[in-house]
């Protein structure tokens, strides 16, 4: 299923890697911080929203890179360059990703910043909408949010703009190690 939404999803302009261990996560997540000049100057931010991803970690370096914060606020996050979250599920007959958003740190990570990177378990791509609806229930959950590649509109002039009302590059990254969601 991995191929099948990577293919949906670079389709839509999203970016798809997969990597091993947590640890290759963040070593992607640094190299690209560095690669983006990522720094402590407003427009060069990148913020982090709470998850469990970093959970009994050494964060490798993380907490020393200037510009990168685990202190989510909107301001931080409207004038932040990168947006870091965990996203529960991949849809694979679409390349969607799927989050019950309830937390406003991980809305504000993933709509407000330039770019968007998405962490998920590789074990939490599921076929199709009818299977992840098996999943998760719109009566339990409080806000799910469906994300299908970078923001993009058509409604000026029929004109497609990327990044009007949203990140304008979403990097997802699968992570094999993470396991499959309980919800």
């Amino acid at each position: 299923m991995y191929e099948q939404f990577k293919t949906r999803a670079v389709g839509v302009g999203a970016e798809v890697h997969r990597v091993a261990t947590k640890q290759d996560g963040i070593d992607f997540i640094l190299g690209f911080l560095k690669k983006e000049g990522i720094d402590d100057l407003p427009g060069s931010y990148a913020v982090w929203a709470k998850g469990t991803f970093l959970e009994g970690t050494q964060r490798g370096g993380l907490d020393a890179f200037a510009g990168l914060s685990f202190d989510v606020t909107r301001e931080r996050a409207s004038r932040a360059k990168i947006g870091i979250s965990e996203m529960t599920f991949a849809v694979a007959d679409t390349g969607s990703l799927v989050q019950d958003q309830g937390a406003v740190d991980q809305r504000l990570v993933s709509a407000l910043t330039e770019i968007h990177i998405a962490l998920v378990p590789s074990a939490n791509i599921v076929p199709d909408k009818l299977s992840l609806f098996t999943r998760i229930s719109p009566k339990t959950s409080r806000y799910i949010a469906f994300i299908t590649g970078p923001s993009r509109t058509a409604d000026i002039e029929r004109v497609l703009t990327i990044g009007v009302h949203g990140p304008e590059r979403l990097v997802i990254i699968f992570v094999d190690e993470l396991g499959g969601a309980k919800q």
